[in-house]
C-alpha cells in the first residue's frame, strides 16, 4: 500500500510513536463502539432525523477529531439554512471533519454501508447511499431535494470518487437536479490536508485499492493531522439547469483549491 508508507514516513521511528499508536488505535475501536451504543440509545436507528440526533452526531464527530490528532482550521462563511454542499473528496476523514462543523446529512458510496461499524453508524446517522454506475442519479437528486425542502442540508462529493487532493476532477452534473428542485443555494466546500510546512500533504488521500483499516492504521502513527475546510461563496441556481450550476460550482471549488496551493 503505498499510501500508507507515504503516511507513516512523515512520522518518528522508535518505540514511543508505536506505543502511541496502539493506544490511539484501541481508543479510536472504542470509541465507535461508544458511537453505536449512543445511537441505539437515542433511537437514531429508528429516527436519525431528530435535533437531538444531529447534535449528538456532530459532538461525536468533534471528540473522534480530537482522538485521530487533527488540527483544523475553518474559513469562510457557512451558509445556516439548508443548502446543498459540494466538496472535493480525499479521504473518508472528510466527513467527520465536515460534519463537526454543522447538522447535515452525506451521500456516500454504498460499500461505505458495508463497512463493520462504520457502515453501521453511518446508516443510524441518515446517510443516503448511491452505487457507481447503477444509474440511479435521477432518483437520488429526488430523495436529497426532498431533505432540502424538508430543511436539513445535504452534501455530496460530485467528483464521484477520491482523489490525492492536488487536482479536481470533473464534476457529475445530475445530483445538481436537487437544489434546483429544492430551490435551494449551493456551497462549495473546499478541504486540503497540509503538512507542517503548510504544503498541500497527499499522504492522506485515501484511493485507489486503500483499504479502511489499513489506512487507519498507517494514520495514528502521525501526532498531528492538519486540514483546512473552506466554505466558498454560495451559488443561487435561479435561471440556470444542473450543467451550469455544476459548472459555476467546479469553478469556484476549483479557484479556491489553487489559491491555496
Amino acid at each position: 500500500m503505498n499510501d500508507s508508507v507515504d503516511i507513516a514516513s512523515y512520522n518518528e521511528s522508535g518505540l514511543w510513536p508505536q506505543l502511541r499508536r496502539v493506544g490511539r488505535v484501541i481508543r479510536v475501536v472504542l470509541y465507535l463502539l461508544w458511537g453505536f451504543v449512543l445511537a441505539f440509545l437515542l433511537g437514531a436507528f429508528w429516527s436519525p432525523y431528530r435535533p437531538v440526533v444531529l447534535s449528538a452526531k456532530q459532538r461525536w464527530c468533534r471528540r473522534f477529531l480530537r482522538i485521530l490528532g487533527v488540527e483544523l482550521t475553518v474559513t469562510g462563511s457557512r451558509v445556516e439554512a439548508p443548502v446543498f454542499l459540494v466538496s472535493n473528496h480525499v479521504s473518508w476523514l472528510d466527513i467527520p471533519v465536515i460534519a463537526s462543523q454543522r447538522h447535515l446529512y452525506f451521500l456516500s458510496k454504498a460499500e461505505v454501508g458495508d463497512w463493520p461499524l462504520i457502515g453501521t453508524l453511518a446508516r443510524a446517522m441518515g446517510t443516503l447511499f448511491i452505487k457507481r454506475g447503477s444509474g440511479e442519479s435521477v432518483r437520488k437528486a429526488q430523495e436529497i431535494a426532498d431533505r432540502l425542502q424538508q430543511g436539513h442540508t445535504v452534501l455530496v462529493f460530485p467528483e464521484g470518487t477520491t482523489t490525492d487532493g492536488s487536482s479536481l476532477r470533473r464534476f457529475f452534473p445530475q445530483l445538481f437536479d436537487a437544489p434546483l428542485l429544492a430551490g435551494v443555494p449551493v456551497q462549495p466546500l473546499a478541504v486540503r490536508y497540509l503538512d507542517s510546512m503548510g504544503a498541500p500533504d497527499r499522504g492522506l488521500a485515501f484511493i485507489g485499492d486503500d483499504e479502511f483499516h489499513h489506512h487507519l492504521w498507517a494514520m495514528m502513527l502521525r501526532q498531528k493531522i492538519r486540514v483546512r475546510l473552506h466554505f466558498c461563496t454560495p451559488l443561487e441556481g435561479e435561471g440556470m439547469d444542473r450543467k451550469q450550476l455544476c459548472a459555476q460550482a467546479y469553478e469556484r471549488l476549483e479557484g479556491q483549491l489553487k489559491a491555496q496551493n
